[in-house]
Order: structure tokens, then sequence, then C-alpha cells
């Protein structure tokens, strides 16, 4: 079985160890994640600005990609990447004179009318596989690992294209459980990590990054699980006191996938540690 997934820029880059997990993981549950073809970067950011209809050329752009390559599903990993699709996506099905002017801008490519159909991974794996069909793949259960689910700002607001409901955080807990560790909820969990404040006002956005990592600490997680990238680098890379996973990475390791393929490298060294710790990776 193939599906169509958006990888998005810094998967092909410092976020390998999102990317290439899904791929692997996904292969394990006998699903082909197809890259997109001719993708481009999907802007990163939605634009606040309601007539700033040219921020949405981008996205719209990787919608007309996912619709020529066919389908009708277009799987994404990042959060904000997820999150920029799915709201560009919501103008051109919904507001016929919006769509009607970005379609304008790009003259050279087919009209977009919203066939596509943006879902996150966490959303295909209940759906789709479900999480009983999951627990039966699990090889390597990740047996004492306490961790914390983090959504981050982008997974449920706003509500039109959230997960799920603001204040649930159902999706990942429900995974992490199939695969075999303890969710521990934080309130924090859809706490802003301080986003591109860390270039503007770093102290802000580190005070914020740092709530979450307390919070973890105190509620007993042995490390947070996310998935985004700048999530994980104002958390993991610039807190660096917690262990921070990719989702993927974890659910790719309890799929049996080496740890060599995870790409743990790419986390800080704690968060190795921790699983060498548990037993869980052996080397």
């Amino acid at each position: 079985m193939k599906i169509i997934y958006y990888p998005g820029c810094t998967l092909k880059t410092k976020a390998k160890n999102l990317g290439d997990t899904a791929v692997a993981a996904m292969s394990r549950l006998g699903i082909e994640l197809e890259e997109l073809k001719r993708w481009n970067c999907c802007g990163a950011v939605y634009s606040l600005a309601d007539d700033d209809l040219i921020h949405q050329v981008a996205p719209v752009r990787v919608l007309v990609r996912a619709m020529e390559q066919g389908g009708g599903k277009l799987v994404t990993l990042c959060s904000m990447c997820y999150n920029t699709l799915a709201r560009a996506n919501l103008i051109m099905k919904n507001d016929e004179e919006k769509r009607n002017t970005i379609n304008s801008f790009m003259d050279e490519e087919k009209d977009y009318n919203g066939e596509i159909e943006v879902v996150h991974l966490l959303s295909y794996l209940k759906d789709e596989v479900g999480w009983d069909a999951l627990k039966e793949k699990v090889t390597v259960p990740l047996e004492g690992l306490n961790i914390a689910p983090y959504y981050g700002c982008t997974l449920q607001r706003p509500r039109e294209v959230g997960i799920e409901a603001p204040g649930s955080f159902q999706l990942m807990t429900e995974l992490l459980e199939a695969a075999g560790a303890e969710a521990v909820p934080i309130a924090e969990a859809d706490l802003c990590c301080g986003s591109y404040q860390i270039i503007g006002n770093p102290e802000a956005a580190g005070n914020n990054s740092a709530k979450i990592v307390s919070a973890a600490d105190k509620a007993g997680a042995d490390a947070l699980s996310m998935s985004c990238p700048l999530c994980e680098y104002n958390i993991g890379k610039k807190q660096g006191g917690l262990p921070t996973f990719y989702f993927t990475q974890l659910l790719a390791l309890a799929l049996g996938v080496s740890p060599e393929e995870c790409h743990f490298e790419l986390n800080h060294q704690s968060s190795f540690e921790l699983l060498k710790s548990k037993g869980i990776v052996k080397l």
C-alpha cells in the first residue's frame, strides 16, 4: 500500500531523525510513504494577515502537486507543515473569491479546488492502521519508558484543522502506549515552545521551553515526544535537560528498526543514553 507524503525542508537536513524514521516505521507496517514529487517549501508559517494571499501560493502549489500525483490524501509529519498546508487547504475549499485569486496567481498550474485531504501521520496511524494492529507489530516494546506527549502550538490550533480537540492529547498518548511506553500527561503539552522567538527574543523562548521541560520532569517523565523540528530544537537542543524524541523515532524503534536508522546522533546525547539505560537499545 502506498500513500503520498510531504517531507518538508527540515526533514531532509537537520530532522532526518523525524523523516527517515517515519518512512522506516511505516514500511514495517506494510505501508510505503511515497515522497511527493517536485515538492517545495510550504512557507513554514501560515500567514497571520487575512489578505496575504501571495503567501498561500507555496502551500497551494504543494497541494497541486499532490493532486497531480493522485491518491486523494497527503500525509505530513512536521506539525508546522501540517498546519500550514491544512489551513491553506481550507481557504481553497471554502473561500471561492480567495481560491480564484490564488489560482490566478499560478497561471501555469492546474486550478486547485481543495481536492486533497491533508492528514497528519498520527491521525493516519489511528484511522488507517489502528492501535491494535500496530501493537501486534511491536517487536521491541518500550517498557520502562515514561514519555510525556508534547503537541506544541500547531497540532490543535486553530480548531478547524486540529488533529484533535484542544486539550486532548489522545493520539500521541495511544501511540506511545501501543509501542509499550507509559504516557505521562502534562498540562503544558500545548504550551508554545517559543517558536521563532528563539531568534528575536531568545530569553522569552527559553523561558517557555524551560516551563515545558520542568513540567514533564515534575510529572515523572523520562523524556518528551514531539512532532515539530522547531520544538525539538528549542526544547531538546537548547534546553538539553530532559531527553526528547520525535514520535516517529519511538515508533520505529518499537517496530524493530535499528538504532542506526533512527538517527539518534541527531538528538541530544542524553536521549540515546536514556534508551541504553532502560535496556531498550543494546550496543
